[in-house]
């Protein structure tokens, strides 16, 4: 499990036969073989551990046609995060690294564009299915960043981005129709659920167990 809090990016070397080869020096040491890793909020499990300041892992086919990780190419900056031990402050939101589906961003813009630091105001178009999944305040996981939203329109969002998200992500590299990562909240989906009688069971059942 993840939180959405990034605790670094590193950057893509390679991409070969479903295959992928990241850089993360500042990881260094902190992972072994079979370990999970997210990358840009896609759970995958690192392989070739022995080199240590960059790491392997294979893309199914289905986290090839869900996620954009297929569609990097080399020197692409990703969100990194290493899974949260138990007992944890859970600092963001529940993110299992289990992609819904993209998004495609519509603007990322300065609200104080005369100011050295400014908070930021993201814009990002979502797939229809994952629409009633979102409301505003609600958490959402973006290229694994655990954010709030703050406006909901049809199938459009937009969020606050303060100044340490916007220089600790990726964020700072992407540009207008960039495809991102989604996550709608592990909460959201079970709500979702409540119109089908033969799975309020296991929504009542996630609630309870969590303590809501």
């Amino acid at each position: 499990m993840f939180t959405g809090l990034i605790e670094t990016t590193g950057t893509i070397v390679a991409l070969a036969a479903s295959r992928l080869t990241i850089a993360a020096p500042s990881l260094a040491g902190r992972w072994r073989t079979g370990d999970s890793i997210a990358v840009n909020g896609v759970c995958l499990t690192a392989l070739d551990a022995r080199e240590s300041t960059h790491f392997a892992a294979d893309l199914a086919a289905e986290t090839l046609v869900r996620t954009t990780l297929g569609s990097l190419a080399p020197g692409t900056v990703v969100n990194l995060e290493l899974p949260t031990p138990a007992g944890s402050p859970l600092g963001g939101h529940v993110v299992q690294g289990h992609v819904d589906a993209t998004g495609t961003l519509v603007s990322l813009v300065p609200l104080h564009p005369a100011l050295d630091t400014t908070d930021w105001r993201l814009t990002v178009e979502l797939p229809h299915e994952l629409a009633a999944q979102v409301i505003p305040q609600g958490s959402i996981t973006l290229d694994g960043i655990s954010l709030t939203v703050a406006k909901v329109s049809g199938q459009t969002i937009e969020i606050a981005i303060i100044p340490h998200t916007y220089k600790s992500t990726n964020l700072y590299s992407l540009e207008p129709g960039a495809h991102l990562n989604v996550e709608a909240d592990v909460l959201a989906k079970y709500a979702a659920q409540r119109n089908h009688p033969a799975e309020d069971w296991l929504t009542a059942n996630y609630l309870i167990a969590r303590g809501y």
